[in-house]
């Protein structure tokens, strides 16, 4: 089945083009350290654990895209809302528990800390939760623990 991008709207879209964001912060550099005119920096695929939050992410924004184009995708019990928004707020929390734990300083000419890459991360991900949650919350989706059995 082929893609139409053109099927992507509103929520949808911004999901999705966060998504692809999130994947170009995995090449850009997350940490790094310099000294006077040298420097060194490791990407996001490098940077230990906090790709999974970006690969989270990315999934919502490939899972909308999936959905929009007619593939019918079900993770369990939850809806479409629900597992974007599941998947957004996973993903952001994993890259800020991971940009909490970079170090980060400096002394003289030498500093060391989190780059640009893990800042992209952060705000493509916060605005992706936002707006997935906001979605979901209108969406009329139950919780999984809503259930009562």
């Amino acid at each position: 089945m082929a893609i139409d991008l053109k099927k992507i709207q509103g929520v949808d879209r911004i999901v999705a083009v966060t998504g692809v964001l999130a994947f170009i912060s995995m090449f850009l550099p997350w940490y790094g350290a310099s000294a006077g005119p040298f420097s060194a920096s490791v990407s996001g695929i490098g940077s230990g654990w906090g790709w999974l939050g970006a690969l989270a992410i990315i999934a919502a924004g490939v899972y909308v895209i999936m959905t929009s184009s007619g593939q019918s995708i079900k993770v369990g019990n939850l809806g479409p809302a629900a597992t974007v928004a599941g998947l957004s707020v996973l993903g952001t929390v994993i890259v800020v528990l991971r940009w909490l734990t970079m170090p980060s300083g400096g002394v003289g000419g030498f500093s060391y800390g989190p780059r640009i890459g893990i800042y992209v991360a952060l705000v493509v991900g916060i605005v992706q939760s936002i707006v997935s949650v906001k979605f979901f919350r209108r969406s009329g989706e139950s919780t999984p623990w809503g259930h009562s059995s």
